[in-house]
């Protein structure tokens, strides 16, 4: 079994967190799992959601946009559109956007292509919203 377990959190513009980490939980699109040292391999996409781990004994949580994740016995690489720790969120700018969003599916037939890019900007922001409130 692996004796330690290493988390990198990767967007396009950088490297949001690297270290050893006790557990990690990722929203997956089948559903939300966990991972801790020694886990089967696996790849997975993820899903807009809050993407956890446990450190020294303390939770800390991302708000994640989709992409994949990669799992090993030692190691986690998981690799998102973007990455917002929950104490560095702009709760102001998260409630902007989901009133945008609202407004425009106010606006919008279910028909209309538009309608699930603004359902997919508001559940980002929800979820930011969300994660925020935990920091």
């Amino acid at each position: 079994m692996a004796e330690e377990l290493t988390l990198e959190i990767v967007t396009p513009e950088r490297m949001v967190f690297n270290g050893v980490v006790e557990e990690v939980t990722i929203p997956g699109t089948e559903g939300e799992f966990g991972v801790l040292r020694g886990h089967a391999s696996l790849l997975s996409s993820v899903d807009v959601g809050e993407l956890g781990f446990v450190r020294d004994h303390k939770k800390t949580r991302y708000a994640v946009n989709t992409g994949y994740a990669e799992v090993t016995a030692s190691k986690v690489t998981v690799l998102v559109e973007t990455a917002e720790r929950a104490d560095e969120i702009d709760v102001e700018r998260a409630r902007r956007a989901r009133e945008r969003a609202e407004g425009k599916m106010a606006k919008l037939s279910k028909e209309d292509a538009d309608f699930e890019k603004a359902k997919l900007a508001l559940l980002r922001a929800l979820t930011r919203l969300n994660v925020s409130g935990k920091a």
